[in-house]
């Protein structure tokens, strides 16, 4: 702007003013600029101090700039990195095209595996986005990344821990649910060789009796190398853990000195490492819990606390078979000495008069055999059997005078004679364990028509036990010969029998009882 003589002083101090207002324009241009300089600068230190790896890529991929934790997580220094592409170092499986059209939709987000230089492998977590400019085009990518290795380990060993838990839980559930040894411990070494991941395992079971440590079960072998197992303790590897108390350890076992003699199979099995591990419970040592593995397993402590905790659990289960056993075994015995003795009391009662003698046995042996006929469970024929040997126990309690009385009984000796029937209800109530079989003993002289002793029981309210005994007791006391008579025929027995049925007879029994004579003597037939 030059000076001008003709012009007016307003019109300078017009122009000086535009002159003023352009210098305040242009001083604040030059301060926005500033400013926006010290912004990017502010921006480009976070970016480069940031603990994200973070990288500027073209729209064609290939990087352009990276930060220094971006060259820090991957191990390149700049000069390896600028240029090349960026799905070099994000395994995505993505191409450039997919990518674009992705960031173009809402950004690129999600994990991957990613690619040191020195090719270790490791987690990251990334987001990506396309950089615009004023107008919305895009002019480059922008990425970054965050390390989550060590996030993504604590997972996995927190899922592992569940899982090992539920094993624990789940064999708990096995030892509860089943009896059977053998089966518990084939479960058992399902999670014992998935859950620790090795190649096989077995269980040896300590036998008290030899004092050797015996095959069980296992998983895993190719052949049947340890089946034939027995060894006392301080022999072999497991033998040393029996012996010792303690976990073995044998990291490669072709080297070892005390190597597995017991098998010329096992040398096949191209096992190196072997742990043997006690299972003690209680105090004593039950078996061992052996781990074979083709290769070295590489174990760190918690393995090794969750082995330990595998071979509780299997000693806990080999004890509750063990002391179930000897239950059973106990349980057995005593029912055993109750039958002999029950029998013995049988025979006691038939040797007392020597008229019945052999009878208990004979209708115990025709009431069992009518049960069956009939479709009666065992378990309800065990019951029966004991109250048809009892049937007379009665009798113990009825004065010598009246039971061997020669002549017929007055009304009064009748009726201390019938009471026999409450004499054993008596007897035998208290015995629980003789309770089920009260039915033959109490009821076997009621009637089908209700007029028998000693309560007037009628049809089905008799029990069924006792309806069967009746029919048999009869038959035998008049087809068998006595001092004072001989046995009737078969013919006319029967006979008997059909003309009482629905009088004292269940009709239904007498027709079962009656078809099994027909059956037995077609038998006889048979040459």
């Amino acid at each position: 702007m030059f000076f001008d003589e003709n012009k007016t002083k307003k019109q300078l101090i017009n122009e000086l003013i535009e002159l003023r207002q352009q210098i305040t324009e242009l001083q604040t241009l030059i301060l926005d600029r500033e400013q926006m300089e010290e912004t990017l600068r502010i921006k480009d230190r976070a970016i480069e101090s940031s603990n994200h790896g973070i990288c500027f890529a073209d729209l064609l991929g290939y990087l352009t700039y990276v930060n220094k934790y971006f060259l820090k997580m991957w191990g390149y220094n700049k000069e390896e990195v600028i240029g090349k592409h960026l799905l070099t170092f994000c395994q995505k499986g993505k191409n450039v095209a997919e990518v674009i059209e992705e960031l173009q939709d809402e950004g690129w987000i999600g994990e991957t595996k990613a690619k040191r230089k020195d090719s270790s492998l490791f987690d990251v977590e990334f987001s990506a986005s396309l950089v615009k400019d004023e107008v919305g085009n895009p002019v480059c990518m922008m990425a970054s990344f965050v390390d989550i290795t060590d996030r993504k380990n604590a997972q996995k060993q927190i899922q592992q821990q569940l899982q090992r838990i539920t094993a624990l839980r789940n064999i708990d559930v096995t030892i509860t649910a089943s009896l059977d040894l053998r089966v518990t411990l084939n479960i058992f070494l399902d999670y014992v060789t998935n859950q620790l991941a090795v190649d096989a395992a077995t269980v040896l079971l300590l036998n008290p009796n030899s004092n050797t440590l015996e095959y069980a079960a296992s998983r895993g072998f190719r052949s049947n190398a340890l089946q034939h197992t027995r060894l006392h303790p301080g022999e072999g590897h497991a033998g040393r853990a029996a012996l010792e108390r303690c976990m073995v350890h044998i990291p490669n076992l072709a080297e070892a000195e005390n190597g597995f003699s017991r098998s010329p199979h096992l040398n096949a099995e191209n096992f190196i490492d072997y742990y043997g591990v006690p299972l003690i419970a209680k105090g004593h040592v039950n078996g061992i819990l052996e781990i074979f593995h083709r290769a070295p397993l590489g174990t760190d402590r918690e393995w090794l606390d969750f082995l330990e905790a595998l071979a509780a659990q299997a000693a806990i289960a080999i004890d509750n078979a063990s002391l179930f056993d000897n239950l059973q075994r106990l349980n057995i015995d005593l029912i055993l000495a109750y039958d002999t003795t029950i029998e013995g009391w049988s025979r006691a009662l038939d040797y007392r008069d020597k008229e019945t003698e052999g009878h208990s046995q004979r209708v115990t042996e025709m009431t069992v055999k009518i049960a069956r006929a009939m479709g009666i469970n065992e378990e309800e024929i065990v019951h029966m059997k004991r109250g048809a040997l009892l049937h007379d126990i009665g009798k113990l309690g009825v004065p010598d005078a009246i039971l061997f009385k020669p002549g017929k009984l007055t009304d009064e000796e009748w009726e201390i004679m019938k009471r026999h029937s409450v004499i054993a209800y008596e007897l035998l109530s208290p015995i629980s364990y003789l309770r089920p079989a009260l039915d033959i003993p109490y009821c076997h002289h009621e009637k089908w028509d209700g007029t028998g002793y000693p309560r007037g029981l009628k049809g089905e309210e008799i029990p069924l036990a006792a309806r069967i005994f009746a029919v048999v007791d009869v038959w035998d006391a008049l087809y068998s010969d006595r001092p004072y008579r001989p046995g009737w025929s078969e013919e006319k027995a029967k006979e008997y029998l059909r003309q009482q049925a629905g009088a004292h007879f269940d009709p239904k029994v007498v027709d079962v009882f009656l078809s099994m004579i027909v059956e037995s003597e077609k038998l006889k037939d048979v040459p």
